[in-house]
């Protein structure tokens, strides 16, 4: 068997081994987004989370109280988070563009998505920064957000999604994992596989931000490459237990899929199985 992808815990960790994740996002209306992302991301080990929602009326999840909230204007500029996450019900308000933009230039690990990748498809200037980072990026598109980044069509696309994956990777110089039934995960140095798990279930609501909170959790503690792995098999085998399981594929929602993902994650998570593709 090879070694688990996600080292375990020595007998004397403390959370401040465990990486602080920041997560930028939950504009009013969306806030939801910026919370399944926050618990995905506890749930998968993360030693510190902290919110940063454009909604001002909220500062607490009842439903995890271990979640930390900041202004998003503070914590995209904080340099002490590990990674930071943006994008999760952003909104694609003024306000929104001017994290984005301030968040490019954070020097640690920057995970982009939803309303993010969409502020990089509308701004040249914001594409452009991303493209100059020179921290690690990773980009979460699904097929459409894929389209408008490479000013594309959504069928086109799909026609070849392994090309697809490469051209975002090569463009904006990041990690990518193209969203869809057999995500494509797409290196910088032109490496691709294809994930094996998942099943339809995973197109519900939500699905996306619990992606994005999983990969800033494993990035904390894990390189890029092996992060996107796990966080993209684990996502979709969690789906794919509670399918087994009777509650899905119709009305899995993403909150259960998150207990799942932690029962799977504790269980074994040396056993991803890729197809790798040249």
């Amino acid at each position: 068997m090879t070694p688990p992808l996600l080292p375990p815990r020595p007998h004397d960790s403390h959370k401040g081994q465990l990486g602080h994740v920041g997560i930028v996002g939950g504009a009013p209306g969306m806030v939801g987004a910026a919370l399944l992302a926050g618990r995905a991301a506890l749930q998968c080990g993360a030693g510190r989370v902290t919110l940063g929602v454009l909604d001002a009326a909220v500062h607490v999840d009842f439903c995890a109280p271990e979640l930390m909230f900041a202004p998003p204007e503070t914590l995209v500029n904080d340099p002490s988070l590990t990674v930071l996450a943006i994008g999760p019900g952003l909104g694609q308000t003024r306000a929104a563009v001017d994290l984005l933009q301030v968040a490019l230039r954070h020097p640690g690990l920057l995970v982009i998505d939803a309303d993010g990748l969409n502020g990089l498809a509308q701004h040249g200037d914001l594409a452009e920064a991303c493209a100059r980072r020179t921290a690690p990026t990773l980009l979460t598109p699904h097929p459409g957000e894929a389209a408008r980044l490479l000013h594309s069509r959504t069928d086109a696309i799909q026609a070849d999604r392994e090309q697809a994956a490469r051209q975002l990777t090569a463009t904006f110089h990041a990690w990518v994992v193209l969203k869809g039934a057999g995500s494509v995960l797409a290196q910088p140095d032109g490496a691709v596989s294809i994930n094996a798990s998942g099943n339809p279930a995973l197109s519900a609501p939500g699905m996306g931000d619990v992606l994005t909170g999983m990969l800033a959790a494993f990035l904390a503690r894990l390189p890029p490459a092996d992060a996107l792995r796990l966080a993209v098999w684990l996502h979709g085998q969690a789906a794919d237990d509670a399918v087994a399981d009777g509650l899905g594929p119709e009305g899995l929602t993403a909150s259960e899929l998150i207990e799942r993902i932690r029962h799977r994650l504790n269980a074994n998570a040396a056993t991803a199985d890729f197809t790798h593709q040249a």
